[in-house]
């Protein structure tokens, strides 16, 4: 349903979700120069029984055994592709390789491995995506560069990926196919020139050019380089970004305000919720800390460098609204964005499965209806990353009580009538 409203009218819905079964909805809508201003209570439309819960369908990974169902660390950030045929491709940071799995789960091939030759991928920073024909691409900040593969294993080429031009914060693809990057211009040693303030949301092509600019917007502080090193600031003001069908969704991590862009990059509408800022505590920077020291050891950092590494990560004084694993289309068109729990309200199950380094994000999804409409949280399992929103499929992986890591599968079961 979509509302046109008179400018300055105000008017209440009472109306029922689609994707929310029958509860009322007490926020407001109104219009500003041809922007809808959707306003929503703390409190979602979702009853006890219209909840949608989280049902496990498929688990890849063994802690012994088929090494070829092992991983070292599969990234929080674009660590997963879905394929066009249902093919699962993970990114492994301590192997450097992707490995391709049947939509059934099963082991089809490793694509890659350590070095600096052609097919081959640098010590830090894999993220995969992928771009019309099933093209893999796989940004290689250790080698900066980016290198394209087909699903079965076939290195087509590579195209450099310069820091100086900007760092590739992250890369994505639309659902029609269009291939995107956010960069963002960092202080490099040797370089005077001042880094801008605005990161560049742009379309990319296959040979490494770049097409239209999507989005600019302020860029955010958690990550630079000092002194020649890198340095985390955590939780400071990040924007976000996301697909959601031919629209984008943008937000700034600190303010729960969610902007959705049309086509033609016209904004339309404006989502906003309540939201009250959480003291980040001693007790709470101590537990990231530890977070920290155990991803730079997965990434394979040298033992003697971890020290000098965690006096780089410094804090802000609150957590913000949105974790950085960011907004995604779910189920139904609908809108779910990532919350930030404050460590101290969380189980020792749930804070082992927060990735610090993405942004330290809460098991619990914010979840509007295609309107802007809250309709309630949904919680992840413990331990849980999400990584891909496909449909009614969640795509993550999940670590045991060891830290053994598994590529899960997840349906949302939605329960509300006519969802």
């Amino acid at each position: 349903m979509r509302n046109v409203m008179a400018m300055g009218m105000v008017v209440t819905l009472a109306a029922c979700s689609k994707a929310g079964g029958g509860a009322r909805w007490e926020g407001t809508v109104t219009d500003s120069a041809g922007v809808q201003v959707v306003r929503n209570p703390d409190v979602g439309m979702w009853r006890p029984e219209d909840r949608w819960t989280l049902t496990e369908v498929l688990r890849i990974g063994t802690a012994e055994g088929d090494p070829e169902y092992q991983f070292g660390a599969i990234p929080a950030v674009s660590g997963l592709a879905i394929a066009s045929d249902g093919r699962i491709v993970a990114v492994d940071l301590q192997a450097r390789h992707l490995k391709v799995f049947t939509p059934q789960g099963t082991y089809e091939r490793t694509i890659g491995g350590p070095g600096a030759g052609p097919g081959e991928f640098g010590i830090q920073g894999l993220q995969v995506v992928i771009a019309p024909g099933d093209t893999l691409v796989v940004s290689d900040q250790g080698n900066q560069r980016v290198s394209l593969f087909l699903l079965d294993g076939t290195f087509v080429r590579s195209f450099p990926q310069n820091f100086v031009d900007g760092f590739a914060f992250r890369w994505d693809a639309a659902e029609d196919g269009r291939l995107v990057t956010q960069l963002r211009r960092v202080a490099l040693p040797g370089n005077t020139a001042a880094p801008d303030t605005m990161d560049v949301v742009a379309e990319r092509t296959l040979d490494g050019g770049f097409g239209d600019t999507l989005l600019r917007v302020p860029s955010g502080k958690t990550f630079s380089f000092s002194g020649g090193a890198p340095e985390w600031t955590l939780f400071v003001p990040e924007p976000l970004w996301a697909f959601w069908g031919d629209r984008m969704l943008y937000a700034v991590s600190d303010v729960y305000r969610i902007e959705v862009y049309g086509p033609d990059a016209r904004l339309e509408r404006v989502i906003e919720k309540p939201f009250t800022l959480h003291p980040l505590t001693e007790v709470d920077q101590k537990v990231i800390l530890k977070g920290f020291e155990k991803i730079f050891k997965e990434q394979g950092l040298p033992p003697q460098f971890v020290p000098q590494f965690l006096e780089r990560v410094h804090f802000t004084e609150h957590y913000p609204a949105f974790g950085q694993g960011g907004m995604a289309k779910g189920p139904d068109g609908s809108i779910m964005v990532q919350l930030v729990r404050a460590i101290s309200q969380m189980t020792p199950e749930e804070q082992a499965s927060i990735d610090f380094q993405s942004g330290g994000g809460s098991p619990d999804w914010d979840v509007f209806d295609r309107d802007g409409r809250y309709l309630g949280v949904l919680t992840m399992p413990p331990r849980f990353q999400p990584i891909e929103f496909v449909g009614d499929r969640i795509y993550g992986t999940q670590k045991d009580e060891l830290d053994v890591q598994s590529i899960v599968v997840l349906d949302v079961v939605k329960h509300a009538a006519g969802g």
